[in-house]
């Protein structure tokens, strides 16, 4: 008996569009406003998302993302990987849910996203659900297996990685401040790791260990960052786009969630760890409201105070099931 994935990806997949695009063309051309938004991480989830939508007929071919101009380089290069998607320019101007899209009558279908990252659905749901709903598609029909980030490592090309293969790979930060790694968390991360094996690190290292710990350099190449996630034995990371990426090349995750319910970022991702800080700050949060948001933030590390066995428990127990 085949799995459900091997049958899904091998049989006809079943409709699973709620609503349909109304034809005007031969061709139907769909455009999708702020898809999917600023941020790494956003990206390869969204992107995963509509390549399933288009694969399944929920989307027609080769839809076009309008995005804003002057993002980082390197989620730039994340939609340019992107064979099957075209790219417009969506004007800082029109940038709000509340301004018209000036090019609609050129498409038969216009998603607006605009809005999504204030969105309670997006704040408080699985991201890659919330997509699949947006693009037209019930995520409840669609298996676990097709949620992952599949899209991704057959469109890099294979580049040597700066470091030998089979460190340890940290991650202590975030596109957002509110979910960053403290330092004190990063360093004692660190000193655990670099006293067994190899480890390289996107943070600043430490004076007492710059014989044992690699920093990694700030890469503008997607290339190049997909072969720091795929060359690492492990990956340990806060909640940000270096989780995504590891899912993306089934590399093994211990991930930390300050701010949002694991469930909501990384539920179908099966080499994922997710261990959930408890925080006093309103589930979901995407964006800080003032620095009192930062420092409840950076205390959900700190459940014991200055103790940081668990921690360190965490991490061993993570070793153990490799």
């Amino acid at each position: 008996m085949r799995r459900p994935c091997e049958h899904a990806a091998s049989s006809p997949v079943p409709p699973l569009v709620t609503r349909s695009v109304e034809r005007r063309s031969a061709t139907p051309r769909v455009a999708i406003l702020n898809g999917f938004g600023r941020t790494l991480g956003d990206g390869i989830i969204g992107l995963q998302a509509l390549h399933l939508a288009i694969r399944i007929g929920a989307i027609p071919l080769r839809p076009v993302l309008f995005r804003l101009p002057a993002l980082p380089p390197l989620v730039q290069s994340l939609y340019q990987a992107a064979d099957f998607i075209e790219i417009g320019t969506l004007p800082p101007s029109r940038a709000a849910p509340d301004t018209r899209f000036v090019g609609a009558r050129d498409f038969d279908g216009v998603i607006d996203i605009r809005d999504f990252a204030f969105d309670p659905d997006f704040q408080r749901t699985s991201m890659v659900d919330f997509f699949l709903r947006r693009l037209g598609v019930a995520p409840q029909l669609v298996p676990s297996c097709l949620k992952r980030n599949t899209w991704l490592a057959p469109r890099v090309t294979a580049q040597q990685a700066a470091c030998p293969k089979g460190y340890v790979l940290v991650c202590p930060r975030s596109s957002m401040p509110l979910r960053n790694m403290p330092d004190d968390i990063h360093h004692s991360i660190l000193r655990q790791i670099a006293a067994v094996g190899p480890v390289v690190t996107q943070g600043a290292v430490p004076d007492g260990l710059a014989h044992k710990v690699v920093h990694a350099p700030t890469f503008t190449s997607l290339e190049q960052l997909c072969a720091l996630v795929r060359d690492a034995s492990w990956v340990v990371s806060t909640d940000t786009g270096m989780v995504h990426l590891a899912d993306a090349f089934n590399v093994p995750c211990l991930a930390f969630f300050p701010t949002h319910r694991p469930e909501w970022r990384v539920r179908d991702y099966p080499r994922c760890a997710a261990i959930a800080l408890a925080s006093a700050l309103p589930p979901g949060l995407e964006f800080a409201r003032s620095v009192d948001d930062l420092a409840i933030a950076r205390d959900a590390w700190f459940p014991r105070g200055s103790d940081l066995s668990w921690l360190e428990q965490a991490i061993e127990g993570f070793q153990t099931c490799l």
